[in-house]
């Protein structure tokens, strides 16, 4: 039988272009919020478009969800992806629209992104280089590469070791995060053309 990635809809994610992408790759994809779902599924993805404090608003406002997510993931090891806002909100807590708590999966804390100088655009929109850290977790599944980034706000981990791949916007940003298996990404893999595609397909042949 096929595995079940859930792709948590909580109103608050790109979900029609990630299940696109998902399912382009060979994915069996579950469109839910349901936590009986979520605790069956074997893989999870979680992504995020809007404000730290909205995304984290309406996941929890989803009775039960939280909770089957971090049973499924931090107890039974399920692989999870999160993507973009979904990749912040692993994190202890975000600032935008004040702080707000996070799943505090990997430690940290989401920033907004300050400008070097005038010529450093915010949002930091567009493609931009990934570049894996010397010390990166989950080198089979993040590659060097070029990707599709549009945010604000970053991840600012509070140990190296959670952080797999950084890119640069008048400087250094994290691009991915990731402890075990759990991995985050901060640019959208759905529109990141065969770059993003490939690593989906990596993250349905991963066993952490």
């Amino acid at each position: 039988m096929a595995e079940i990635v859930a792709l948590v809809d909580y109103g608050a994610g790109n979900l029609h272009s990630v299940e696109n992408a998902l399912k382009a790759v060979g994915a069996q994809v579950q469109v839910t919020a349901d936590p009986d779902v979520l605790r069956a599924a074997d893989r999870i993805v979680l992504p995020g478009v809007g404000s730290f404090k909205s995304c984290a608003e309406g996941l929890r406002a989803i009775e039960g969800a939280v909770e089957a997510m971090t049973e499924r993931v931090q107890i039974g090891a399920a692989p999870f992806l999160g993507i973009c806002v979904g990749m912040q909100l692993l994190a202890t807590r975000g600032l935008e629209h004040g702080a707000t708590d996070g799943l505090n999966w990997i430690s940290g804390e989401v920033r907004p992104i300050e400008a070097s100088d005038e010529t450093v655009k915010i949002p930091h929109m567009g493609w931009n280089d990934v570049a894996m850290t010397p010390h990166a977790r989950n080198q089979d599944l993040v590659a060097p590469g070029e990707a599709y980034f549009l945010h604000s706000y970053h991840f600012h981990a509070d140990s190296g070791a959670d952080v797999v791949a950084m890119t640069d916007h008048g400087g250094g940003l994290v691009a991915a995060v990731g402890r075990g298996n759990i991995l985050g990404v901060q640019f959208h893999p759905e529109k990141s053309q065969g770059y993003g595609l490939a690593l989906l397909e990596r993250f349905l042949d991963w066993r952490p």
